[in-house]
């Protein structure tokens, strides 16, 4: 799956060794179409890498739409219907996720990503007639699960779990550290994070969140810093991965209700919570709310354990607003 977006710059101070027994093992690499960054306090031979690297290609081999042999490409092409374990548990949370929003947060929307050029096929002449044809393949409550066989009211529909999967193979990996016994690990794929515990020396796991800027060339500067612990984190923004024709503005982050990109004064929403499938797919929904939908939501959703730090523009000044239970944001 392809990550054009790193919104979310951890800052690692980590220790190089401490102690006979104990060392920060950094592991660091490309998957899923951006890259990795791994740290955790372990005995000084417990390289995990290789199995690490084999949940990074499970999940490819079953929900990457960029490899065109895998159970989701194969899936969209009608090839295929009966799913595997992976597929099962992030279309179950895609599908939660979906009602929890009305539907702002939709997996099917996938013919209108790739109609946009935000997927593996190349950008269409998108006219009103057309968006409003390709809308009518849309829609969470056209598709559902009986056993392992996925059934789709409607042809032409697509699944796109490419807002979710990073979240999930991050608490896989964090499943699997943890069933080696390790307490203490920060786990970073493309902007989304799970810590627990702490470094190697007692500090906390510091990130810091990246000052939204649309130019590509510009420094990354950090707009606030927060220390994690046992908890899951993700970001979303729409000013990383766009292209403007002429002269309109084309975010990735699409409008399932309208066709659409959407188009709000939110910059960027981080949402922490208590998993990071969790978390990378209501910070996506934050981004289709706007800021004052994803004020409301958070907070008429208390159940759901969701904070979230929102980076949005009013009248030209770009301004913060954090929820009460989000960790006190320091000086970037």
């Amino acid at each position: 799956m392809n990550r054009n977006k790193l919104l979310l710059l951890p800052a690692l101070f980590l220790t190089a060794c401490g102690g006979e027994l104990q060392n920060t093992i950094t592991l660091t690499g490309p998957a899923q179409g951006t890259t990795y960054h791994i740290s955790y306090v372990a005995g000084a031979f417990a390289n995990y890498r290789t199995s690490i690297d084999s949940i990074f290609q499970q999940i490819d081999r079953s929900l990457s739409t960029w490899q065109p042999g895998s159970l989701i490409s194969r899936i969209n092409r009608y090839e295929a219907d009966t799913v595997d374990a992976h597929f099962t548990a992030v279309f179950t949370k895609a599908m939660e996720v979906a009602q929890k929003t009305g539907g702002l947060f939709d997996p099917t929307v996938a013919p209108l990503v790739q109609a946009y050029g935000f997927g593996f096929k190349h950008k269409e002449k998108l006219t009103p007639a057309r968006i409003d044809s390709l809308r009518q393949h849309i829609g969470y409550q056209k598709v559902s699960l009986t056993g392992r066989k996925l059934i789709r009211q409607t042809p032409g529909l697509m699944l796109d779990f490419n807002a979710i999967a990073p979240g999930y193979t991050v608490d896989l990996i964090a499943a699997f550290l943890q069933n080696k016994g390790i307490a203490n690990y920060l786990i970073e794929l493309g902007g989304e994070v799970r810590a627990k515990g702490n470094r190697q020396d007692g500090s906390p796991w510091t990130l810091g969140i990246q000052e939204p800027d649309e130019d590509p060339a510009a420094e990354a500067r950090l707009n606030t810093r927060i220390a994690l612990d046992n908890k899951a984190l993700a970001t979303s923004g729409n000013y990383k991965n766009f292209y403007v024709s002429e002269g309109q503005k084309y975010s990735h982050i699409l409008h399932p209700h309208t066709g659409l990109p959407a188009r709000n004064n939110l910059l960027s929403a981080t949402v922490i919570a208590p998993d990071c499938i969790t978390a990378d797919a209501y910070a996506t929904a934050c981004m289709v709310l706007g800021e004052k939908g994803a004020r409301q939501f958070v907070q008429a959703h208390p159940e759901l354990q969701l904070a979230v730090y929102l980076i949005y523009d009013e009248a030209g000044t770009t301004k913060t607003w954090f929820s009460p239970d989000f960790p006190a944001p320091g000086a970037p």
